[in-house]
């Protein structure tokens, strides 16, 4: 893996608390993974199986999921530099994501960290609970860091994890973060061989790691699927096209997940639930309660109904000798008002690009 260390001339960084774990795990977290991939359709696909299941089962895969994620119970910043929460009722929830298989990092301690997110999510859903919007953030996306002057927007997580990446993507949407999940994709592998893999399609030909992607549809689980939405070297285009690529898979990840063949299918589920669970940290108001509650909400929710978008940016520049993508600052007041009104299905139409 291409070491992403690049740190520039910043020296500050802010330290957190040592968060805990509910059954005392050390899981390890290297250097995070360009790719966030498939946080939203986990935590989606969760919400809807528990909504669906109902009863007795539905509690059981509720507890899977508490008992076995890791809690990170200093996952926000001070409550006097936070937005209000949503009059609306909708809700945020950031996902983050980590690759175990490299340097011994503590993927517990993500309160503070040495390391960058290369890829967040912002997922975001509607008050009345019909429909998800998932906004993917450009790792290389030029912003204020709090505390930090300017920079990439995953250097946020290096200065002061969880807590500063917070309050940097609130500070830039205006809106509040409800929730916190990042995943550790050792479990990729078994999550995806749970549902039996998904089908895919790209619209170019590539290799990824000695993966062989073609033209049309790709029928992709474990390593292929991984090495499928960490790929940008083979385009010309860098992150746009992966970023792309992660949405796509991301959409047919969803599809699978709430199919019928998925809902039907209690061992599936059970296995799904399982194997997403024990690579999961969350905040510690993400529990089986917050999981069981926004399940029933959100059980009538459709694939049509989840939406995958990119934060407006006005393509890439040269900063301080480093290539950084910008803003499209003109669209972001936009943004801001669909987040605090809930009125993303709206917005959406009047993106540029």
């Amino acid at each position: 893996m291409t070491d992403i260390f690049d740190f520039g001339p910043d020296e500050q960084n802010k330290r957190g608390h040592e968060p805990e774990t509910r059954r005392g795990r050390k899981k390890r977290m290297s250097r995070p993974v360009k790719t966030l991939i498939v946080v939203a359709s986990v935590l989606v696909g969760i919400f809807v199986i528990v909504g669906v299941a109902g009863g007795l089962y539905a509690m059981n895969l509720a507890r899977t999921f508490d008992d076995r994620t890791t809690t990170l119970p200093e996952a926000f910043p001070e409550e006097s530099t936070r937005p209000t929460a949503s009059a609306t009722g909708a809700m945020n929830i950031l996902l983050m994501g980590s690759d175990s298989r490299g340097d011994e990092t503590n993927l517990e301690d993500a309160s503070s960290s040495d390391q960058r997110t290369d890829t967040m999510m912002l997922m975001h859903i509607d008050a009345d609970r019909k429909n998800v919007y998932v906004m993917s953030i450009m790792r290389d996306l030029w912003v204020p860091i709090p505390g930090n002057g300017e920079n990439k927007i995953n250097a946020a997580f290096a200065f002061g994890g969880s807590p500063l990446t917070v309050q940097t993507i609130e500070q830039l949407t205006g809106a509040r973060i409800d929730h916190v999940a990042i995943i550790d994709f050792e479990g990729f592998s078994g999550m995806t061989t749970a549902i039996g893999g998904v089908d895919v399609v790209s619209d170019k030909a590539f290799t990824a790691r000695g993966t062989q992607i073609q033209v049309g549809t790709n029928h992709l689980e474990g390593e292929d699927a991984l090495n499928f939405v960490r790929e940008r070297y083979s385009f010309t285009d860098g992150d746009y096209t992966r970023v792309e690529n992660q949405q796509r898979f991301l959409q047919a990840v969803a599809d699978k997940l709430i199919s019928r063949d998925t809902l039907t299918n209690p061992g599936a589920i059970t296995n799904f639930v399982g194997s997403v669970s024990d690579y999961l940290t969350v905040d510690d108001t993400l529990d089986s309660g917050a999981i069981a509650s926004l399940g029933v909400s959100l059980r009538d929710v459709k694939n049509d109904n989840i939406k995958f978008f990119t934060i407006p940016t006005s393509g890439t520049g040269m900063i301080g000798g480093q290539s950084v993508v910008l803003q499209a600052e003109g669209q972001m007041p936009g943004l801001r008002d669909a987040l605090a009104n809930d009125t993303l299905d709206a917005y959406l139409p009047t993106l540029q690009g």
